[in-house]
């Protein structure tokens, strides 16, 4: 009797204005190559984190450098300057309220 545990991303979808990357993997157990569990877990990936010390702001690019080489592609494609500047902007005047 062999068990095994296989971790797949089964869904990517690409939400916002800003491109957000949702990804939800299943983890799978196998019983000699029959399946006998599956459960989901979700994350979610954007293009930058915004933070704001007193009036100085940091932005902080995503570091995908250990997903998938799918997701790395994604994003690549997705995270221009233009919709990173613009998540920027965003952040700044919704925290500025």
């Amino acid at each position: 009797m062999a068990i095994t545990k296989e971790i797949i991303q089964d869904k990517i979808e690409i939400v916002g204005d800003y491109k957000t990357i949702q990804i939800r993997e299943a983890t799978v157990i196998k019983e000699d190559g029959v399946e006998i569990s599956r459960s989901f877990q979700r994350r979610a990936l954007n293009c930058i984190t915004s933070t704001k010390n007193g009036s100085t702001w940091t932005h902080t690019e995503t570091d995908v450098s250990k997903e998938s080489t799918e997701i790395k592609g994604i994003a690549a494609a997705l995270w221009t300057t233009e919709i990173k500047n613009a998540n920027k902007a965003s952040n700044e005047a919704n925290q500025a309220h």
